[in-house]
């Protein structure tokens, strides 16, 4: 094992640990700035509507959220969601998944990734980021350097603005090439073991699971480097040549 050029992260439950989603207090919160609502939909209503289309997409079950591998950006998903309902929103599309987000997922960053982003700093290991995630590339950056915003991200890619999700390698290769990089310089850290543990071993690229702040069940590989604390991956560091 060598130490990497470049580390890789994930967003959610990696960089940043958000809360249980409530989409219909992400729904509500969009809804205070409805200038039409035709038929007076509720933000439970419009929600168990989401839901619906969600579930006959295929997108959230954990269980099988590996096998979907093209991104449905979100200004999609709730251009059809509204328009659909009879209701118009006085914001943009940026504005409406920023909105969104904030009210439904609100997070903090998990323990230690600060301090362990500014060892890699010093240490001279380049960092970057690829998420599955629906929300557009903006509201990605801007979430992510609202919580983080002593980071040294080269790039942070948001799958909705690439079609590609995890594991398929497609989007590991982009990141490749952004960073001008082969695989094996390459270590990437994430939450979810298929996603982003088999994404990256695939990839070429060395997989690192972060456990710290799992929102899923664990079930111990013996194969996979495996940590619980970003200190446990600086002691690491620090046996590496």
């Amino acid at each position: 094992m060598k130490r990497p050029k470049m580390i890789m992260f994930d967003y959610g439950q990696t960089l940043v640990n958000e809360q249980l989603f409530d989409g219909v207090k992400g729904t509500a919160a969009v809804l205070k700035y409805a200038t039409k609502n035709k038929y007076n939909k509720s933000a439970e209503e419009v929600q168990a509507y989401a839901n619906q289309l969600n579930q006959e997409l295929g997108r959230f079950d954990p269980e099988k959220r590996h096998l979907f591998q093209v991104e449905v950006p979100n200004h999609m998903f709730t251009k059809y969601l509204y328009e659909s309902q009879g209701i118009e929103i006085a914001l943009s599309p940026e504005e409406i998944d920023t909105v969104f987000w904030d009210a439904a997922a609100p997070g903090k960053p998990t323990e230690g990734i600060r301090e362990f982003l500014a060892f890699l700093k010093e240490s001279q290991v380049r960092t970057g980021v690829i998420s599955n995630i629906t929300y557009c590339g903006n509201a990605v950056t801007k979430r992510i350097h609202d919580y983080l915003p002593d980071n040294d991200f080269e790039f942070i890619i948001a799958t909705s603005e690439y079609m590609y999700r995890k594991p398929n390698k497609h989007i590991f290769e982009l990141a490749l090439e952004k960073a001008q990089l082969l695989p094996e310089e390459v270590w990437y850290v994430g939450d979810q073991y298929q996603c982003d543990i088999v994404g990256a071993k695939e990839a070429g690229l060395m997989p690192v699971w972060y456990i710290g702040a799992i929102d899923m069940k664990y079930e111990p590989r013996e194969e996979v480097l495996t940590i619980k604390s970003w200190t446990e991956l600086v002691d690491l560091f620090r046996t590496l040549d």
